[in-house]
């Protein structure tokens, strides 16, 4: 009796471990963690920042040895920097002259250029309108003369009244060209007077070394018979480059751009040793001279180089990354988290430059951008904030969502 209570418990419970193995095999497992929510995006805290505009020519490395330093008029010295035996660097200001007629004579000068190269533009452009329909003018005459509704006797006048026109046109446009050569002439004479020299009158060093001749002496006067300084430099390299007239305002000598040459692999800073204020009469571009730092190897005569000028400054100003800026239309915008979602954000971009841009409108220091992911984003979707290291996922798209032309929905 006792073996079989025995062999009874015994097979339940093999019975009951067989139960529990089938319940394994069922498919159900322990509950797992829940998984995250939310569109994964990446951001960087806004903050102020300097940006500026990159404007980049093309132009070729020069040698040049000795630098003399010439100023074609007489002008009082009414500071002086540096002695002879010196060791100055290019943008250095050796002295001050009081040069305040002669600037003002060149900026009226320049001023004066210009406009006669616009007087010009100007009267051509009005002469070719009115020739171009006087010509059609001729041309309608004669097709009606073919069938008998106008004149042989019209045709003769609309012919006087183009030729009358034509030869008006050739007598203005030379006037105004020999006007235009006058004013020139008179920029290029300031310009050799005023090389080497800023908008202040300060005297600017053009290259590196050793200043071993210096004429200027505070409260004496400098003569255009003598040089105001001489610098014997060491192997020295300078870049020279045009520019077009809506650059030329912005660049003064000892100002700074960045240079680079591709065939000696070399990048390095550069000073603006002149900036001339006539354009050339063909190219009507300006020619600029830029100084390199002494002793950098392996530069070349000849050799192709690519300044970039940094103008149109903007200080402590909000700047963020290019590709956070969205558009559609003439709408930009933004996404920034706050709460866990992304809020959609209008913004007005000011200038842009080197990967970024500057935000006039819109944003403040301190708000979360998102920087990956914005193209996924719709106003008020909850997000999930990952670090660099991760690869925030693409979201499913249906064809009722997906963004269009690859951007946010921010509504």
């Amino acid at each position: 009796m006792m073996k079989k209570k025995i062999l009874a418990a015994g097979l339940a419970a093999v019975l009951a471990l067989s139960l529990a193995a089938c319940g394994g095999d069922s498919g159900e497992t322990p509950e797992e963690d829940a998984a995250p929510t939310g569109i994964a995006v990446q951001v960087e805290e806004i903050g102020a920042d300097t940006i500026y505009t990159e404007n980049t020519v093309s132009g070729q490395l020069v040698a040049e040895d000795e630098a003399t330093i010439m100023v074609a008029a007489s002008a009082k010295c009414t500071a002086v920097y540096a002695e002879a035996g010196d060791e100055v660097k290019a943008g250095d200001v050796l002295c001050t002259l009081d040069l305040g007629s002669t600037l003002a004579s060149h900026n009226a000068a320049s001023i004066n250029y210009r406009s006669s190269v616009q007087s010009y533009n100007d009267q051509s452009a009005v002469f070719a309108k009115q020739i171009a329909l006087l010509e059609k003018s001729v041309q309608d005459l004669k097709e009606l003369y073919e069938i008998g509704a106008a004149s042989q006797i019209e045709i003769d006048q609309a012919e006087l009244q183009l030729q009358t026109a034509v030869a008006q046109r050739n007598s203005t446009l030379s006037q105004l060209e020999a006007g235009m050569q006058n004013a020139l002439s008179n920029v290029e004479q300031l310009d050799t007077v005023l090389e080497n020299v800023d908008a202040r009158g300060n005297v600017i060093a053009p290259s590196s070394g050793t200043l071993v001749t210096m004429n200027a002496t505070e409260g004496g006067f400098i003569s255009n018979t003598m040089p105001v300084a001489v610098i014997d430099g060491v192997e020295q390299m300078k870049a020279v480059v045009q520019v077009s007239e809506a650059l030329v305002p912005k660049l003064s000598a000892g100002d700074t751009a960045n240079v680079s040459v591709s065939a000696a692999n070399q990048s390095f800073e550069a000073v603006i040793r002149s900036v001339e204020r006539a354009a050339n009469v063909q190219t009507r571009l300006y020619t600029v001279t830029l100084t390199l730092p002494s002793g950098t190897d392996g530069l070349l005569a000849g050799m192709f180089a690519d300044v970039t000028f940094h103008t149109d400054v903007s200080e402590n100003t909000i700047v963020v990354p290019t590709e956070a800026v969205l558009t559609r239309g003439e709408t930009q915008y933004v996404f920034v988290v706050e709460d866990g979602a992304a809020r959609y954000v209008e913004v007005t971009a000011g200038l842009t430059g080197n990967g970024v841009t500057e935000i006039l409108t819109g944003l403040t220091a301190g708000q979360q951008l998102v920087t990956v992911g914005q193209a996924y984003l719709n106003d008020g979707d909850p997000v999930r904030i990952v670090s660099g290291t991760e690869t925030p996922e693409v979201p499913e798209e249906t064809e009722a969502d997906a963004p269009e032309d690859g951007e946010g929905q921010g509504e």
